[in-house]
């Protein structure tokens, strides 16, 4: 997926949360050997280190490899920024950061705006390829535009066919943003137990997972699913020799539970 600052990223990614020590360095070391090409971790998640040494392991040469990780709420600030991305790419042990998002607005911080200065300086110079968000909604992607006249490349949300973030996204594709989901399964919604998606797993012989996940990818989201076993790992890539018609998206359609049901990231703050 080509982004709007030129830039593409693969539209199925690693993802990383939860995966600490030794076997987060297995997991992506095994995940890149196997052909994905894009990490997904963050300064919150406390793996940067063994995400950046299971890159190394991997024997995959660091430039075919997009790495994006996030700026916590407590890093926010123009200056803070600025140096928490440093931290990150040290940790991670690279000279560069393919994606550097906002990880929550934090609204209460009131440092949002200034944090985005911060990343757009980053881009300019080089040192972030890319710089987008994450959980951010409407008012806060407008809330950056109006303040320096320039929108994220990408906003990582909360969606799958359970939370399809419609609006939201109807809005980020008019701007130009890129949508990539995380939590793309829906399992957390029980959405792997509906009867629609058992069907359309039968009738395309995927996993119910799959069948979440290709919807996003056919809606030209990409994703970052988390597994650390391999078989899954790969099953979770295994999302292109397959389409939906019409009538199999309609079915989707009516999980949808609304935007009520996404985490508010007006409320909801992550430090």
């Amino acid at each position: 997926m080509k982004l709007n600052n030129g830039f593409s990223i693969p539209m199925v990614g690693l993802g990383t949360f939860d995966m600490l020590g030794r076997p987060s360095v297995s997991a992506v070391s095994g995940a890149l050997r196997a052909g994905y090409r894009m990490l997904d971790t963050a300064t919150r998640y406390s793996n940067e280190r063994s995400v950046g040494l299971g890159l190394r392991e991997s024997g995959v040469p660091r430039d075919d490899v997009v790495v994006q990780t996030k700026l916590g709420g407590g890093d926010q600030g123009f200056d803070e920024a600025i140096n928490a991305a440093k931290d990150s790419a040290r940790r991670l042990g690279v000279d560069h950061i393919d994606v550097y998002l906002i990880h929550w607005p934090c609204p209460s911080l009131g440092r949002t705006v200034e944090s985005w200065k911060a990343l757009l300086t980053l881009a300019d110079e080089g040192f972030i390829r890319t710089a987008g968000v994450s959980n951010f909604k409407q008012h806060h992607l407008q809330m950056l535009y109006d303040e320096t006249g320039r929108w994220p490349a990408l906003n990582q949300i909360q969606c799958s066919p359970a939370l399809a973030r419609s609006e939201l996204r109807e809005f980020m594709e008019d701007k130009g943003i890129h949508a990539q989901a995380w939590h793309p399964t829906g399992r957390k919604e029980g959405m792997l137990g509906e009867a629609s998606v058992i069907r359309l797993a039968r009738k395309y012989g995927k996993s119910p997972t799959q069948i979440a996940l290709r919807w996003a990818v056919q809606h030209g989201i990409s994703v970052v699913p988390k597994s650390s076993h391999a078989g899954r790992q790969l099953e979770n890539a295994d999302l292109f020799d397959f389409e939906f018609d019409a009538d199999d998206l309609a079915a989707l359609v009516n999980l949808d539970r609304g935007e009520k049901a996404a985490r508010d990231s007006d409320v909801e703050e992550e430090f």
